[in-house]
């Protein structure tokens, strides 16, 4: 394999690009290294994302063609066909691809924070505090106010809680991690004291924020999302290099000259900007941000840290996900959450199986 090679400015040396490696320059004075396996497994988990956009947007209780599918996206196709895909799935296509790429992003760097890859977002409390606030403004509300927006607000206050409870830095993780624990305690319990003193019927209507669902979201908030979700992966992508760092002790990272403070803390506001958008479109997912992350180290066979692999494979099991809920006990539909609650518990199990097994080796 033949090394690149770049020279450095007003030296005249060079510096050479690991052997599977890509040495991209930006500008005289920086540079980046693109692995080559890791482009490959990205494009190869964006086409099965692709394939799985198409093929949730052609299964139904109406089923539609790939070919006319493909036709509408680009603004042809019949009447019916119109209606079906954009405006039925495909809004409930693009909720299931940003949240599921948003949970699963968040997932991967909790974890990589604080290095335990049992760690999610919901660790810290978001979830439930979203939930309580989602469902206090259906059941104890005398004014309507959006739901999702309530939930955003839910996701902010819980992280100002916790980051007061920790002592405002967020620096000591684990204070910062038995707080939310405590938070998400609390908030979950507000949730059943308020659904408890409703009717059945108000009950129902804040059941699907109670599980997670993709049913009917609301597209203002799906667009917000959607810019937060790529504003938090270019961040992702331009401090990949410091993130790297993050699984070694803080003192090899100090002796490497990272401020660990910074990079944890940056960390942390990608984490709760992801988490509290994601819930506040789709409600508390369960897993996806465990799931996607595992996956996505397994096929990079644990090198380094797999930003963009796990947004992918997020998205796809969200997607997929959403898409056996429809169509399992059709014309029932199983919320999102559900799904991957079934789904992801064994596979959690195995993967503790596993490492166990390895352990005791």
């Amino acid at each position: 394999m033949i090394n690149q090679t770049l020279s450095l400015p007003n030296t005249g040396e060079t510096t050479t690009a690991p052997s599977g490696y890509h040495l991209l320059s930006l500008n005289r004075h920086m540079t980046i290294l693109i692995e080559k396996q890791a482009v490959i497994r990205n494009v190869w988990l964006f086409a099965l994302l692709v394939i799985a956009c198409v093929a949730t947007l052609s299964i139904g209780t109406m089923p539609i063609s790939p070919k006319e599918v493909i036709a509408v996206l680009f603004g042809h196709g019949n009447s019916m066909s119109q209606f079906i895909v954009a405006d039925l799935r495909l809004p409930r296509l693009l909720a299931a691809l940003f949240t599921g790429a948003a949970f699963s992003l968040a997932g991967c760097l909790m974890q990589t924070m604080a290095r335990n890859r049992l760690a999610t977002p919901g660790i810290i409390g978001i979830d439930n505090a979203a939930m309580a606030f989602a469902v206090s403004s259906i059941v104890g509300m005398a004014t309507s106010i959006a739901p999702s927006f309530m939930a955003l607000a839910g996701a902010a206050t819980a992280t100002a809680l916790a980051f007061g409870l920790a002592g405002g830095s967020g620096t000591r993780g684990y204070r910062f991690i038995v707080a939310g624990i405590g938070i998400g305690a609390i908030a979950g319990a507000i949730t059943q004291l308020l659904l408890s003193q409703v009717s059945i019927d108000v009950a129902n209507s804040a059941y699907p924020w109670t599980v997670g669902s993709l049913s009917a979201r609301d597209p203002m908030m799906v667009k917000i999302l959607g810019i937060g979700l790529a504003f938090c992966l270019v961040a992702c992508i331009f401090f990949a290099s410091q993130f790297a760092l993050m699984p070694f002790s803080d003192q090899v990272i100090t002796g490497l000259g990272a401020n660990i403070k910074h990079i944890r803390v940056i960390a942390l506001i990608l984490c709760i900007t992801l988490t509290g958008l994601a819930v506040a479109v789709a409600g508390p997912v369960g897993l996806v941000a465990l799931v996607g992350p595992e996956i996505a180290r397994v096929l990079a066979r644990y090198r380094g840290i797999p930003l963009i692999s796990s947004a992918l494979t997020g998205a796809l099991v969200m997607i997929l996900a959403d898409l056996f809920g429809r169509t399992v006990l059709s014309p029932i539909e199983l919320p999102v959450g559900i799904v991957t609650a079934v789904i992801g518990g064994p596979y959690l199990i195995w993967i503790l199986v596993r490492r166990t097994s390895r352990t005791s080796l």
